[in-house]
């Protein structure tokens, strides 16, 4: 088996959270439909365009209101606020302490940039590669390949974790490692298992 010299995180469900609850209070002040506002949001046409870079995220938040017919329901949905897994941090650290290399490989929006300064994810991770700057998203192998290709490794040299499992696809298609994420306890004990966490 060959050395894994890098370890790539899914950003959104692994390295960041967003609480469920506060769309779903969205829904309720707004006299929403339980589930309105993710149906809008990520209607899968829609959803492609901005992860893709077609179309800016003030433009998809501007479509979710239309579906929604509430303006305000969807601006206060797209500032919805994100907490970082401290843990999953601990686990970069670790990893780049060990001299393995670290990114984010996400299904983002042109804000993505912003928002990991404002995270402070550049302090933790080597490379954040965003799907709309890309313009594949995961589980399109092409955005696999263009991490590869950007960090010059072959792809039994990457490990890609995502709490998605249709995400992984395009991940082993290249043939990269992968872990399906639902714990930092767990992706944990899959890095040992591959000997890069002691």
């Amino acid at each position: 088996m060959a050395t894994i010299r890098a370890v790539v995180f899914d950003l959104d469900g692994v390295v960041r959270q967003f609480d469920e609850a506060h769309t779903t209070a969205i829904e309720t002040r707004h006299g929403l439909a339980p589930g309105a506002v993710v149906d809008a949001a990520f209607e899968p046409e829609l959803l492609a365009q901005v992860t893709t870079g077609r179309i800016s995220r003030r433009t998809w938040v501007g479509r979710v209101a239309k579906t929604l017919g509430s303006t305000a329901a969807a601006e206060e949905w797209g500032r919805q606020p994100s907490e970082v897994d401290t843990e999953v941090l601990d686990i970069a650290d670790a990893l780049r302490a060990a001299g393995i290399r670290t990114a984010i490989l996400t299904n983002g929006t042109d804000t993505i940039p912003a928002e990991a300064e404002q995270l402070g994810l550049t302090a933790h991770f080597d490379a954040i590669f965003n799907s709309a700057e890309i313009g594949w998203a995961k589980p399109d192998a092409r955005a696999f390949q263009h991490v590869l290709d950007a960090l010059g490794l072959a792809a039994s040299e990457v490990f890609f974790t995502d709490d998605s499992a249709s995400k992984l696809v395009g991940a082993v298609e290249v043939g990269m490692l992968t872990h399906r994420f639902t714990s930092a306890e767990g992706l944990r004990g899959a890095l040992r298992a591959v000997g890069v966490l002691g």
